[in-house]
């Protein structure tokens, strides 16, 4: 098999985007990981893979997999990247794009400063959206992780996300919490965790440990998730900057029924083709 990929990030958050074989072909999980290692493959966080849209009311629709060969719901930073790619690739300019996603239907700006929005959804905090092994709704949850009892709060972006609190996200424990929390029994289909550090209502510091991808520089659905959670507990406003490593995303929510908004740059690497 042959592709001809696209490498694309959203502040670091890199992917690699093709077309679907006609066929329908796609790798096995271990022939992700071979592309996806960073010394020997391509290398990438996620592979994005775009398909013929099936409805009239959008331009693609899209299938997510990660760097450990497994297929995920969703991906903030890689839908905004799917928007600017299709946008470029029709040349109509500043304008939306409107995409299906395993997670549902998503809708997409292209500014005329560059920068990418994309419409989230709703935050879904039932722990059966998630899923997590809870007995009932709350706002906070508690995990003995070690010797550790942590709290944290947990939504759903389209894919799961547990939010902990922290007081720098500098000294914050990602690489032994995030693999910990991550493959915690309670959640059995693993989770997403954030650190997050307030610094005011509408001014956060994140790191992510992603499901299947470890650290990354930037994760859009966990920038989501950490607003969602710090708004619902009272701590941030309805526009947040979220600053990552990878540098900065703006998360804008209302609150309530309405939708969420991501907004961050795009940017394409290099294309390429790779005999699989």
């Amino acid at each position: 098999m042959r592709i001809d990929f696209v490498k694309m990030h959203g502040l670091g958050n890199d992917f690699i985007v093709f077309d679907a074989p006609a066929d329908g072909a796609l790798p096995d999980a271990q022939t992700w990981r071979r592309l996806a290692d960073r010394h020997t493959g391509i290398g990438f966080d996620q592979a994005l893979v775009l398909f013929p849209s099936q409805s009239p009311d959008t331009h693609i629709s899209y299938r997510v997999f990660n760097s450990d060969g497994l297929e995920i719901e969703q991906c903030g930073n890689g839908a905004r990247c799917i928007a600017a790619l299709i946008n470029r690739r029709t040349g109509t300019g500043p304008g939306e794009v409107s995409m299906d996603s395993p997670a549902g239907r998503m809708l997409a700006r292209v500014r005329a400063d560059g920068l990418v929005s994309v419409q989230i959804g709703v935050p879904d905090f039932s722990p059966r959206a998630l899923p997590f092994d809870a007995s009932a709704q709350a706002d906070q949850y508690k995990l003995q992780i070690g010797e550790t009892q942590i709290e944290f709060g947990a939504v759903s972006m389209g894919n799961p996300h547990a939010v902990i609190r922290v007081d720098s996200v500098e000294t914050a424990p990602v690489d032994s919490w995030g693999p910990a929390v991550e493959n915690h029994p309670r959640f059995p289909r693993r989770t997403n965790v954030e650190f997050m550090q307030v610094l005011a209502a509408d001014h956060i510091l994140l790191r992510v440990h992603e499901r299947g991808a470890g650290e990354t520089l930037a994760c859009g659905t966990g920038a989501c998730a950490a607003v969602a959670v710090g708004r619902c507990l009272g701590w941030l406003g309805e526009e947040v900057r979220v600053d990552l490593p990878g540098g900065r995303l703006i998360v804008n929510w209302p609150g309530n029924d309405a939708p969420l908004w991501l907004t961050g740059p795009t940017a394409t690497v290099f294309e390429g083709r790779i005999d699989i």
